[in-house]
């Protein structure tokens, strides 16, 4: 497969990262985790001034109509500065609607989470309880649960909407690891719930655009933990000589690109593949997923080492993309999981 970005992609991308780079400061993310993990000025900027949110949705359908490769090079972007965005629960529950959604789920829900009004999570639960148009069980691992208005929760082969005020529905939010997307317990006892109009087809959607959004979060993340490595080793004087002319930290740093790259192309093979129907879209999207995190959590990891006693202190970035790195290792499937799905398609292609 031969692949480029189109002119307006990279416009898109280009655009972004400025974006990103300019408002998702340091400063306002140590803010934003210390209060429910969400910078709210920059999520309304996005929405409303920038008009990224609804990306993936249709035009006619109140969003940008565009597709996985353009929503993957945000997601890239909002990675790069572990931006406090609910973008995660928000561009799923976005996707699910015009996917599986009914036409009166949509005229109610798609405006709203495309202008940042609404801000949405999903969860799954085990021992869900499915009643007449209501539901109970417990839902863990909601990303920014806390503070969302919809929830959209999947109970097996089905998906349910519920809203976050609903009698019967009681939120938890947890003290976590990353704590720029911190994740909550839904717990519901006989709550209103309302079947999505195509189950299947929104809980495909769930699953492809959060392993996307994930990958991609993890390539910018990775791409940024090498940049400021870089930066730093150019600054940093030891033995009269910068740090970045030793043989050692220079083999790291060449390891980490070398990773970085191999993610770039795994993301954007597995976007293209879903844009275009590809019948490679399920193996591409988990083995992004998995190389991805993997890279992630390794240039991480790098980072706070090659930076030294600095890269441990609580007053440096690095721990932040770090905790980042760990919590997308973990999230909507660990790498052996996603492992594991790429061997059983490979052998069943095989048979």
């Amino acid at each position: 497969m031969e692949f480029a970005f189109t002119q307006e992609q990279a416009m898109i991308a280009e655009t972004a990262r400025g974006f990103f780079a300019e408002n998702a400061t340091s400063a306002r993310t140590r803010k934003a985790m210390a209060a429910d993990g969400i910078d709210r000025d920059l999520w309304a900027s996005f929405c409303t001034e920038l008009g990224l949110a609804g990306i993936g949705v249709p035009e006619e359908l109140g969003g940008v109509g565009l597709g996985m490769v353009e929503f993957a090079l945000i997601a890239e972007a909002a990675g790069a500065q572990v931006a406090a965005l609910p973008l995660l629960g928000n561009a799923r529950v976005a996707h699910a609607l015009v996917a599986g959604g009914s036409p009166d789920q949509q005229a109610k829900w798609l405006p709203a989470l495309v202008s940042g009004e609404v801000i949405a999570t999903s969860a799954s639960g085990a021992d869900a309880v499915i009643g007449n148009g209501t539901l109970s069980g417990t839902f863990r691992f909601a990303p920014h649960g806390g503070c969302a208005n919809l929830l959209v929760l999947t109970a097996g082969d089905k998906a349910f909407l519920v809203e976050a005020t609903a009698p019967g529905v009681s939120v938890t939010q947890h003290v976590t690891m990353d704590q720029t997307r911190p994740l909550a317990t839904v717990v519901l006892d006989n709550a209103a719930a309302e079947s999505f109009a195509d189950n299947a087809a929104a809980i495909r959607a769930l699953d492809v655009t959060g392993w996307i959004c994930l990958a991609a979060e993890a390539l910018g993340g990775a791409q940024a933990a090498l940049d400021r490595t870089v930066a730093y080793s150019k600054e940093r004087v030891q033995f009269g000589r910068q740090i970045g002319s030793f043989q050692a930290y220079k083999h790291r740093l060449a390891d980490m690109m070398i990773e970085i790259e191999q993610a770039r192309s795994a993301v954007y093979w597995a976007a293209c593949a879903v844009d275009e129907g590809s019948d490679e879209a399920q193996i591409a999207l988990h083995s992004a997923k998995a190389f991805c995190a993997d890279t992630f959590h390794m240039c991480a990891g790098n980072m706070i080492q090659l930076h030294g006693g600095i890269g441990f202190t609580w007053e440096h970035d690095a721990h932040l993309f770090f905790k980042r790195a760990r919590s997308v290792s973990s999230m909507l499937g660990d790498s052996q999981w996603h492992r594991e799905q790429i061997a059983a398609l490979v052998l069943d292609q095989a048979a």
